[in-house]
């Protein structure tokens, strides 16, 4: 039997906020990232949105798991009444799986991880900001095998559990082909970070195209190695 993909993601989530340290940014992680507002969910677990607000704050004790799983069946059916998008997406990469040359590291982030702290943490500098400034995750590739090797369908699923989130591509020359196969992709990343080229490096349409597409864009130069070791500390 297939497994059910719901029931999946609802396991996932129900695990993260149970064994958080922070349950209540956790939970806002995942509810910031379905794109639910605190009130939408409150109407839907019919509580007011001030019960939402505490406990993500931290100002109402942890909350248990009986209602640990209907803020996250809450969350899931919003999605459904939506048309299932989070859900699906969350189907296609169930039994995804890529060789290790092509994804160097794929990552979920507890809670919800400003952008800035993840560009401090790896010495990036960003030559182009985005709509958004927090990431939930990051997927490290290498630019080449990952454009010459999957498919477009495979190039989606590198986004993990959300697309809120850093799409680092390593081995990059100018970075000309990464950004022209983003174009395929919809939606983008949160994030895009070059790796192996600075500023004067990138190519000159670079900070336009991810304009705009809506993305923040980095440049980055640290050691392979040890920017996974930072960015493996995030998570």
């Amino acid at each position: 039997m297939e497994p059910d993909p719901r029931e999946g993601l609802a396991e996932r989530i129900a695990g993260e906020i149970t064994l958080s340290d922070d349950p209540g940014a956790t939970l806002r992680k995942w509810r910031t990232d379905f794109n639910v507002s605190q009130t939408d969910l409150a109407e839907e677990l019919d509580v007011s949105s001030s019960v939402i607000s505490d406990y993500e704050s931290g100002r109402r004790e942890s909350p248990g798991i009986g209602l640990v799983s209907r803020l996250v069946e809450g969350l899931l059916d919003i999605d459904e009444q939506r048309g299932g998008d989070r859900i699906r997406q969350y189907a296609r990469v169930l039994s995804a799986g890529f060789e290790s040359d092509v994804v160097l590291d794929l990552r979920e982030y507890p809670t919800s991880v400003p952008l800035g702290d993840v560009y401090d943490a790896i010495d990036a500098t960003e030559v182009a900001a985005g709509d958004r400034d927090t990431v939930n995750g990051h997927t490290i590739i290498n630019s080449i095998k990952a454009i010459t090797k999957l498919s477009s369908d495979e190039f989606y699923r590198l986004y993990g559990q959300s697309t809120n989130r850093l799409l680092g591509f390593t081995g990059v020359s100018r970075g000309e082909s990464p950004l022209v196969a983003l174009r395929v992709v919809n939606p983008t990343p949160n994030a895009v970070l070059l790796h192996g080229i600075d500023e004067d490096e990138l190519w000159e349409h670079a900070p336009r195209l991810a304009r705009r597409d809506g993305y923040s864009l980095a440049v980055c130069e640290t050691p392979v190695d040890e920017m996974l070791d930072s960015l493996r500390a995030l998570a």
